[in-house]
Parts: C-alpha cells; structure tokens; sequence
C-alpha cells in the first residue's frame, strides 16, 4: 500500500495529550503555516512568521513531532539545514460525547485559545482595517447570522460551505491571481440555544 500524499491526509484529533500540545500560540501559528501553505521551512523561517526565536519554535517544532503533526522535510541541498514540514493535510478536534473528563478539558482548552487567536486578529483588522485599500476595506466581512436549522441541514450548510472555500485553500492554489491575500476565515456554526 503506497503512503497517502501529505496534502489529503487529514488528522482528527481526539487525544488530550495532543490537544494539549496543540493549546499554545505558537504551535497553532507554526501549524497554521504549514498546513496551510504545505511548505518546508526551517525553525529560523518559522520564528519569523510567530514572533519567537529560533531555539523557541526549535522547541515548538520538536513538541509537535512528538505527536505526530510535523516530521522532518528532506533537505534543500544544504546537509546543516533542518527543514520541518506538516504531516499532516489538515486537523481538527473532536474528544466525542462519551469522552473523559480529561479528554473534554483538554478539548475545551484548545478551543479556546484557538477561538481568542482568531478574536485578536479580527481586533488587528478593525485597528488597521481604515489604512487598508477601499477594496479590501469593502470586500471584508463580520457578520452573524442566526439561522434555523436541523441538525441534517447544519451538517449539510458545514459541507457546502467546505466545498465553497476548497478551490481557494492556500496551499492548493498554485497560481493565485495578482493582488491575492491571505485571508483569514473563522467559521463556526453551533446551536445558541
């Protein structure tokens, strides 16, 4: 049986032990990039993206290789040079209703400080969202809705909007049109009663 490209290898993540590996800043950061862009970078690339230093996201990087979410990337031609590379094409989490304890808090941890991550750069935006080009001021969008829906019709509102994002992913996108961003999409659709 011949190894599944990294690219279409997604991860469920359903461990305590790895949801608590992945509760920190920077490893969300270090994953976000390598998932997202499927790139190889060494730590010192890597530092640059999450504001730390280099033996920091060193630290990081081995942390998340412990568990399974990053390996090593074959070399670039320089033997010194160690590259680091997702291994996997995606993740998420789910600890499952009948769970421990444990494996809920740690469920909840992440989640929650995935959820603040992406709170602060929806801040970061409305900061400096007044110097950003008419376009890109215009074509931004927070917006909340509450529908009303089964749980058939949410399940199939999650899917379409998947395949709607899908032709767009970053690391699939091999030639993006001039003037293309990265665009950070937070979605969450959960019943609020």
């Amino acid at each position: 049986m011949t190894e599944q490209p990294v690219e279409q290898r997604p991860m469920m993540i359903s461990d305590p032990q790895v949801m608590r590996a992945l509760a920190h800043p920077a490893r969300l950061g270090i994953m976000e990039h390598l998932v997202s862009t499927g790139a190889a970078v060494t730590a010192t690339e890597c530092a640059e993206i999450v504001g730390l230093s280099p033996s920091a996201v060193s630290y990081h990087l081995r942390e998340l290789a412990k568990f399974g979410l990053v390996e090593h990337a074959p070399s670039r031609g320089d033997a010194r040079e160690r590259l680091w590379r997702s291994s996997v094409g995606s993740w998420g989490v789910e600890a499952g209703q009948d769970a421990s304890p444990e494996a809920w808090d740690a469920e909840a941890t992440l989640i929650e400080v995935y959820a603040a991550r992406d709170l602060q750069r929806v801040r970061d935006w409305v900061r400096r969202s007044r110097n950003e080009p008419k376009e890109w001021y215009d074509a931004a969008a927070i917006r909340g809705p509450v529908l009303l829906l089964t749980a058939a019709e949410l399940t199939a509102l999650n899917e379409a909007v998947q395949e709607l994002m899908k032709p767009y992913r970053r690391r699939d996108r091999s030639d993006p049109p001039e003037g293309a961003r990265p665009v950070m999409i937070h979605y969450a659709a959960l019943p609020s009663e």
